[in-house]
């Protein structure tokens, strides 16, 4: 299985970091390209939205994705982590944990839990 994240502001960078994910593919423009299974990593931007290069880099390799976790900001209320829930239900796949920004200890032990029993 392969890790994807985009991070524009670090926090998801630093969960990826902290997971100790092998080889993670980094999404900076949205034209990357993934040729296998992969666990998507991504922000919240603006309101609720999913990034752009998100978008982009879905359109091309969404057929692959097995599954999402998101991290946002509790500050946006209803807006929270919801670019989880649209790629989820965009792309028929589970939403498999949302963190706020970059996540606690906790988070990143619960998070290791889930990505072991992929």
């Amino acid at each position: 299985m392969k890790f994807v994240y985009a991070s524009r502001t670090g926090n998801v960078e630093s969960i990826v970091e902290r997971l100790g994910l092998s080889e993670p593919l980094k999404i900076e423009t949205g034209s990357e390209s993934c040729d296998q299974d992969f666990i998507l990593f991504t922000y919240t931007d603006g309101y609720g939205d999913v990034p752009a290069e998100v978008e982009d880099f879905l359109n091309d390799n969404g057929s692959l994705l097995k599954g999402v976790i998101v991290s946002g900001d509790l500050g946006y209320g209803d807006a929270y982590c919801q670019a989880g829930d649209t790629i989820s239900e965009q792309y028929q796949v589970p939403c498999l944990y949302k963190v706020e920004n970059e996540g606690t200890d906790e988070d990143i032990v619960k998070m290791t839990e889930i990505i072991n029993k992929l």
